[in-house]
């Protein structure tokens, strides 16, 4: 019983195939340079591209389980439709799909709409799958050291309905667990979706206040503005990203992205711990970068 871990050099992968080295799983973890590799010692590194069928089709071959967790891009849907469809031929009846939180309300979000074709495609072929939908990673905000320490702004335009922001450890651990789960059934176990929140309401002006106690100085929160959002991310992503994020940034001031008390509850239940606070991350972060 072996689990293919696709996106194992990212934010998630990494931890999900530590986590699941810690457990003793037999991993493979598939990357398009295997001489780049940093995987912990056990792990058998496999090399594959998610647009090279033939490459895609040997490394599902040798395996019980996947978990499939692909990049923003352009061809992002194609990457895993290609792949769905491969694991469907190799025989793979233990996926856990990384999706997003309300993929089928933020229609005009391209990287949430395209990953909502790709939980149809799972539910129409009626695949034994979780899928896990995460609200926006906290991890994003370790980006934001120069406006937050020299500028004193919180420049995310998260508006005020709020964020139930989440801890990347936290769903790298939901991840090894529905992993973990699947590939120990007797039988594949029927489908499943698993929206991953944190345990906070986080509007601008928290994060902003967030930020002031954890930093010792006053943050104020930059406001709601997309287009300078937008203009910013330009410089280190390309225009499509930097626009698709902005559009992600409007649904998240016009619809909120709340997590639920009875979603709290499940995922504390299914972690057998609490979930990781804004605050937490905040601090933790603020730790790392006076130290530098």
């Amino acid at each position: 019983m072996t689990i293919l871990v696709v996106g194992s050099t990212g934010t998630i992968g990494r931890q999900v195939v530590a986590g699941l080295a810690q457990q003793g799983a037999d991993v493979h973890a598939l990357v398009r340079d295997p001489s780049k590799a940093n995987v912990p010692e056990g792990i058998t590194v496999v090399r594959g591209d998610l647009m090279d069928v033939e490459s895609m089709r040997a490394a599902l071959s040798k395996v019980s389980t996947l978990f499939l967790l692909n990049a923003v891009t352009p061809d992002e849907v194609t990457q895993a439709l290609i792949t769905l469809n491969l694991a469907r031929e190799a025989g793979v009846e233990r996926i856990v799909y990384l999706s997003v939180i309300h993929s089928e309300l933020y229609a005009n979000v391209p990287h949430f709409a395209g990953k909502y074709i790709v939980e149809r495609m799972i539910e129409q072929f009626d695949m034994p799958a979780t899928i896990l939908r995460p609200a926006y990673f906290m991890d994003n905000d370790t980006s934001l050291k120069t406006p937050l320490m020299e500028y004193g702004v919180y420049p995310m335009p998260v508006g005020s309905l709020g964020l139930s922001m989440v801890d990347s450890r936290d769903i790298a651990d939901l991840a090894v667990a529905e992993l973990l789960r699947r590939q120990r059934a007797a039988t594949p176990l029927p489908r499943e979706v698993i929206t991953v929140v944190g345990p906070d309401r986080l509007t601008g002006e928290a994060i902003a206040a967030i930020w002031s106690e954890v930093l010792a100085r006053r943050i104020v929160y930059g406001g709601d503005d997309t287009k300078p959002f937008e203009e910013s991310l330009k410089a280190f992503t390309p225009g499509w990203m930097a626009y698709d994020m902005r559009l992600m940034a409007e649904r998240f001031q016009l619809d909120g992205m709340i997590g639920d008390d009875g979603e709290i509850s499940r995922l504390e239940t299914l972690l057998r711990r609490p979930l990781r606070s804004y605050r937490e991350f905040a601090a933790r972060t603020a730790a790392v970068w006076k130290q530098a």
